[in-house]
């Protein structure tokens, strides 16, 4: 039988790990990997990597701390995109609810696809710049 390498999770760059991992635990419904979650003691936050999991404790995102990260100018490609998430609903009124949500943690809409009665989507980019898109499937 062959044996073939399975996806453990994502990771993105960001300037701020723990900023960028909150607004998916938020956006997301996840959870911190045990050990990960933020600080209580009062002590300034030095993560420099972080991983969210979902209710089974299986890894769906990681956050990688850098010094610099240039954002994206999509939709013109003079940085590119290079990767992006897509996360789908069910309906255009929780595609609504959704992008709210979203722009409430921090999302900036990039993209209002909406009247497309094929796949309505919202591109949004989250708090580092990174872009994802929430589309009706």
């Amino acid at each position: 039988m062959t044996e073939y390498p399975q996806l453990l999770h994502t990771a993105l760059d960001t300037t701020d790990a723990r900023a960028l991992a909150e607004f998916y635990r938020q956006l997301l419904g996840l959870q911190y990997r045990p050990g990960d979650e933020p600080r209580v003691d009062g002590d300034a936050d030095d993560a420099d990597w972080l991983v969210l999991v979902d209710e089974n404790g299986a890894r769906k995102l990681a956050f990688q701390q850098v010094d610099r990260l240039e954002q994206t100018t999509w939709p013109t490609h003079d940085v590119p995109m290079q990767m992006h998430l897509d996360f789908t609903v069910s309906s255009l009124e929780e595609l609504q609810r959704q992008r709210e949500r979203a722009e409430s943690l921090g999302a900036q809409l990039l993209l209002d696809r909406t009247d497309d009665s094929n796949e309505p989507l919202y591109v949004l980019a989250d708090p580092s710049g990174h872009p994802f898109c929430i589309f009706v499937a």
